[in-house]
């Protein structure tokens, strides 16, 4: 049973057979003027006009890359080159972030790293007072891919965007997820990963508002409006593409959250209040439960139920907390060291759910204390 979507997802329904023709046949390089490249460079066309419509963008906004590291990497730095003054980010933003915003003090670049509370929101108070009239860019991702907590992105965009700043968002977990307009969440620059909703693995893309100026990460041949260039992932750009037409006519989510909401009021049911949640009951990801049992481990918990394929939310070891999300949302050691992230996708049924449940009450002893 596999409860792993937020790490990755199986290809939507008609990936592959999208993905393929540009692994055979259509081989050819996009940039080419002869008709080898006219499948393969309308294909990339037709991709960036998908995954805008699922945005709510413009094709020429879309910018496609190697990940959504790739795509942070390229937000942060690609603003912030050759220039002085002051970056903002959160304290439970994913490593693509956090590290990126970490090297650039070596480059006369001030960094605020903002606390968040109990559920891992951000508090607008906080942005407001962080901001300073030197601050270029702003980073904050939409939602969190261990505890699925959804940050209120279009309230700290219009603080950011009064400040003259600009605002990124690492939507990697909300996108296909979630229904938004990027210009209602108010983002700059926002990254996507193909893997985290039906596309394939290396392949990802920047959303970067028309009109602003972003520096290129890799040099060259200037393909990807000379913001990224080297010769396109076809077939993954073309599977990426496919995956944005799928979440857009597939509707809600409906189905997944109550899957969500059974599995954790079977869990409860049956261990009482030794289950806590972490992160927000309602602002969150539709398929994502990440809770705590008290008195189990979480990595020795999923050890003892190798029928299930699901993660921790973090790892005790040596007495501390190795993930920096739930020790900045202020849990303790125990109820940290306890906690197993649990994340549905479109594959996942109510049978799945009744399984678990009982898998993970066994391993967990019950009701007992």
């Amino acid at each position: 049973m596999y409860l792993d979507h937020n790490a990755t997802t199986p290809l939507a329904p008609g990936v592959l057979d999208t993905m393929v023709a540009y692994l055979g046949t259509q081989f050819g390089n996009p940039s080419s003027s002869h008709q080898y490249g006219q499948a393969p460079r309308q294909a990339v066309a037709t991709a960036r006009t998908q995954l805008a419509h699922l945005l709510g963008a413009r094709p020429q906004e879309i910018v496609f890359t190697g990940c959504g590291s790739e795509a942070n990497t390229l937000a942060i730095n690609g603003t912030t080159a050759g220039r002085t003054g002051h970056v903002i980010t959160q304290a439970t933003e994913h490593p693509a972030v956090l590290e990126t915003c970490r090297a650039l003090t070596r480059h006369d670049l001030r960094l605020t790293v903002l606390p968040v509370d109990e559920y891992g929101l951000v508090r607008a108070a906080d942005l407001a007072a962080a901001l300073t009239p030197d601050t270029i860019l702003v980073t904050v991702m939409h939602a969190n891919n261990e505890t699925g907590t959804i940050q209120p992105i279009a309230e700290l965009a219009a603080l950011t965007h009064r400040a003259g700043a600009l605002l990124h968002t690492d939507a990697a977990q909300s996108v296909g997820k979630i229904p938004f307009v990027v210009d209602e969440l108010g983002a700059d620059l926002l990254t996507v990963a193909g893997h985290k909703f039906g596309g394939p693995k290396g392949v990802g893309a920047l959303y970067i508002r028309d009109g602003l100026t972003v520096q290129p990460l890799i040099r060259g041949g200037g393909q990807e409006h000379g913001l990224r260039s080297g010769t396109e992932n076809v077939a993954g750009i073309a599977g990426l593409g496919a995956a944005a037409q799928q979440a857009t006519t597939t509707g809600g989510h409906t189905h997944v959250t109550e899957l969500r909401d059974q599995l954790h009021r079977l869990l409860m049911t049956a261990l009482g209040d030794r289950v806590a949640l972490n992160g927000h009951l309602e602002q969150r990801l539709p398929n994502t439960l990440n809770i705590s049992i008290e008195g189990t481990v979480g990595a020795q918990l999923l050890a003892q139920v190798p029928q299930l394929a699901a993660s921790t939310g973090s790892a005790c070891h040596d007495g501390s907390i190795s993930s920096p999300v739930l020790a900045a949302m202020g849990l303790d050691v125990q109820r940290a060291a306890g906690a197993i992230r649990l994340s549905l996708g479109a594959s996942t049924t109510e049978t799945d759910i009744r399984h678990v449940a009982d898998l993970l009450t066994d391993a967990a002893g019950g009701g007992r204390r």
